[in-house]
């Protein structure tokens, strides 16, 4: 079905995103041959008409008007259901930002690529940040220059898509354009003021510079309708550091981190879209996809006498740096054509991650004066190889029934890469390897330090090195048929079946019904159940590392081991197995063309979810298990710990209204989550130690990955050549669980942003604005920094809307 280009900015408005009235930078593409919406695999269904909310968000609209230059951080602030937030001082997250949808896991969303599944991050999340013990997708290896619209469906589809997608998914659509050149320059900069009084104190008034460049080809190819899109875009940007003030917070043991705050990063990106008709009813599509992202992260602060530093080499201490190298490869090719009037679509999509770490200003402390200070600690990598075929028909029954079905088959990769010795290894006096055997005399200490904790630390400081190369694989088999019937005019109904076999756990069999109801030409109601999994990633099945963290100011050795390791079978940590979901969901729309308004409330049962226990001391252990492991004080294993309870509702409402000479486009977006935890699934080996095997502190994290309300206002009103954007976005309190076991409340908090557009010609606008422009900060944790009991070792965590403060910034826009 043909639809004009400008109803799919209409629904962009009247669902989400920042309903805008920009002028349209595609004038060409006035008409899309073929639109598909996310969640359904009828090509008849528009986003108005179907049983499950789905939010269209224009990626060109929005970005025009806001600060934003990563595709996480744009949706941050834009859909109310969707959280990401900068890490600081949590290793491979402060590269990566994790991301979720209704407050569940960041693996519990699935991301797809023009409607094809995308690989996953190789990074699984640990310490300090949302989703630890989950794996997920990093969404900002795709430009934003790149994407002409992300879908998200805010419901269960995992028998519709598979794995990961509890929660729902994102579908992100490339460009297709086939004519001209799209450039963008942003330049933005954060205007450093402290909150309170100075409590915060930065390097420069202004810091976190940052620029990106993003150019965009269209051009024809042959005369038959084929073209090729092509992104090439670059970013960099500058630290942001936002120290407690050690002029106030000078407390020595333990300090408060001295470099906490945004890293530096510099991508640098390059995607492609092509599509040619080989031959009548024959088709041929490609979308490659590189990515190579370089990111400077600072650690937690050693001071001059830690167990883990060498005076003589840092005379008064040192911060870490993780140097963290992201490199990304997409490569999707298939072809559509007809058999016996199906539509039939034969694809295989390919990705791979590959993350490594060098780790700079730090030392091996068990080597003394002599140790470099840089090491290559190893990392991970991940490759996803998908091949598999859609077919879609419709049949004249009733008044419609499509009918698709498929088949993947999916094989992956998982790599722990190994570190040089030093980052790693820990040395004795006589520079050997400790190994269990090595006497306790043989030990380097610190003469600095008391005797009973005078053990010096081996490995780089700040992340240490992977000590083994481990290769896993996998592969699953899917099956799925999806169905979608119009009973009557008003009435629809929907049933899909998912099959799924995977070679290393088993089967599984999941189903969703869902329907839509026209009570009114303006009126409808929409509903479904569905039950979900997901499949333990391969990352959370094998990764293992030794490590050390800061715990209350001191630093402990903590002993992360895999799934399948003989330390946890011998306390009892079963294998794993898939997550399982019941999904249920129920609301209303309303359109008369100038007010829309959807209202939606969900439910998300979740059992077996994986995480990451709590960290068992030396003495929850049996004897025989100290003796054999006697350099460990604490030790963690990847489990299906809990099961979850998530309550919640969606409400959007939009109006449009020619107001004076120009238009004024408002909208309302909010969502409300809650989220239990129902039970903790102990093995028999630990009944009686729920609150170890889950504490307190990891059960307050796990509830708080995301606002229990966040609510979006955004104005925009445009008249002529001028566009002006103001955008409110409130963030509800957030509580977090401090090392002491003390709640810390992050009290709401409400941004503003705003900004000015000029069209000096169809060609030339320029942006002018400025994010947060009230400068608001987390809510300060005066206390709790000075005993080290903030989960960042800042003076506030990375919550609610970031740690930055204000930025101005400016975006010009030009074409040919």
């Amino acid at each position: 079905m043909k639809i004009k280009y400008i109803s799919i900015v209409f629904l962009a408005a009247s669902t989400l995103s920042y309903a805008q009235e920009v002028k349209d930078t595609l004038p060409k593409e006035s008409k899309i041959e073929e639109v598909s919406i996310t969640g359904s695999r009828n090509k008849k269904r528009t986003v108005v008409n179907t049983p499950v909310p789905i939010d269209i968000i224009d990626i060109k609209q929005v970005s025009q008007s806001t600060g934003q230059v990563e595709i996480n951080q744009l949706l941050q602030f834009s859909a109310p259901s969707f959280n990401s937030n900068k890490q600081s001082g949590s290793d491979g997250a402060d590269a990566v930002d994790p991301a979720t949808l209704r407050g569940l896991g960041p693996d519990q969303t699935l991301l797809l690529l023009n409607g094809k599944r995308y690989h996953q991050s190789s990074l699984i999340n640990l310490f300090g940040t949302k989703g630890r013990g989950n794996t997920g997708y990093d969404m900002n290896t795709i430009p934003i220059g790149a994407i002409k619209r992300v879908e998200v469906l805010r419901d269960g589809a995992s028998a519709q898509y598979g794995s990961d997608a509890i929660a729902g998914l994102i579908n992100v659509i490339l460009n297709d354009r086939d004519k001209g050149f799209e450039g963008n320059v942003f330049s933005g900069m954060n205007l450093f003021k402290s909150p309170g009084n100075n409590d915060i104190v930065s390097d420069h008034k202004i810091d976190g510079t940052t620029f990106d460049f993003s150019g965009n080809l269209g051009t024809k190819i042959g005369s038959k309708g084929g073209f090729g899109n092509f992104t090439a875009e670059f970013i960099t940007k500058d630290y942001a550091i936002r120290n407690a003030n050690p002029a106030i917070y000078n407390d020595p043991d333990p300090a408060p981190r001295q470099r906490f705050g945004d890293a530096k990063a510099q991508n640098v990106y390059f995607f492609g879209n092509i599509e040619l008709p080989l031959s009548d009813g024959l088709r041929f599509y490609s979308r490659q996809g590189f990515s190579h992202r370089n990111t400077k992260a600072y650690a937690w602060t050693r001071t001059a006498n830690a167990n883990g530093n060498i005076p003589e080499i840092y005379p008064m201490g040192f911060d870490p740096i993780e140097d963290t190298s992201i490199t990304d490869f997409t490569f999707d090719n298939g072809l559509k054509f007809k058999v016996a009037d199906w539509d039939v679509d034969f694809y295989n999509a390919f990705g791979n991650n590959r993350f490594t770490y060098d780790i700079t200003n730090t030392i091996n402390a068990t080597l003394g004066v002599k140790s470099p200070t840089r090491f290559y600690a190893g990392g991970h990598s991940l490759l996803q190889n998908t091949t598999g075929f859609n077919a879609v028909k419709q049949f004249k029954v009733l008044e419609g029934l499509n009918i698709a079905f498929g088949s993947e088959f999916r094989y992956e990769k998982f790599e722990i890469l190994k570190g040089e010795e030093g980052s790693y290894a820990m040395y004795d006096i006589n520079g050997n390897i400790v190994t269990p055997d090595t006497p306790d005399y043989l030990l380097v200490t610190n003469p600095l330090a008391p005797s009973d904790d005078n053990k010096r630390p081996g490995g780089s400081q700040g992340f240490p090195g992977y000590s083994t190369n481990i290769a896993k694989n996998r592969n699953n088999l899917a099956a799925y048929i999806d169905t979608e019937l119009d009973i009557t005019k008003n009435w629809m109904i929907s049933v899909a079946g998912r099959f799924e076999n995977y070679n290393d756990f088993g089967s599984t069999l999941n189903g969703k019904f869902a329907t839509r109801y026209a009570i009114t030409p303006q009126l409808a109601f929409r509903g479904s159940v569905s039950t979900g999994f997901r499949a333990p990633s391969l990352a959370q099945k094998y990764y293992s590392q030794q490590f050390t963290n800061f715990q209350e100011g001191k630093l402990v050795t903590i002993q992360l081991a895999s799934n399948d390791s003989d330390l946890a079978n011998r306390v009892g940590i079963a294998q794993l197995k898939q997550e399982t979901s019941v999904n249920g969901s129920a609301g209303f729309t309303f359109n008369t063309g100038k007010f829309t308004a959807t209202i939606d409330g969900y439910y998300i049962n979740v059992k077996n979810r994986i995480v990451l226990t709590g960290n068992f001391s030396r003495d929850d252990l049996p004897q025989d298990v100290r003796d054999d492991y006697p350099y460990i004080d604490q030790v963690q294993f990847f489990a299906n710990a809990i099961n979850t309870r998530t309550k919640g509702v969606d409400v959007i409402l939009s109006y449009n209204e020619n107001l004076g000479s120009g238009k004024l486009t408002a909208t309302l977006a909010g969502n409300y989550n809650d989220m239990e935890i129902t039970k903790v699934n102990t093995s028999d080996q630990l009944k009686g130690m729920e609150n170890t095997y889950l504490s307190p502190r990891e059960r307050g994290f796990i509830l708080a990955s995301a606002p229990k309300t966040k609510v979006n206002l955004n104005l925009n009103y445009k008249i002529n050549k001028v566009n002006a954007n103001l955008q409110l976005v409130r963030f509800d309190k957030v509580t977090l669980i401090g090392y002491d076991d003390a709640e810390q409340v992050y009290n709401a908090k409400v941004t503003t942003d705003i900004s000015f557009g000029y069209e000096f010609s169809k060609s030339f606008n320029l942006t002018l604005g400025s994010k947060n422009i009230f400068n608001r900060y987390p809510t300060l944790r005066t206390t709790q920094v000075t005993t080290g009991n903030t989960e960042s070792g800042g003076i506030f965590d990375p919550v609610q809307m970031g740690f930055a403060g204000r930025q101005i910034f400016a975006r010009l826009n030009f074409k040919f």
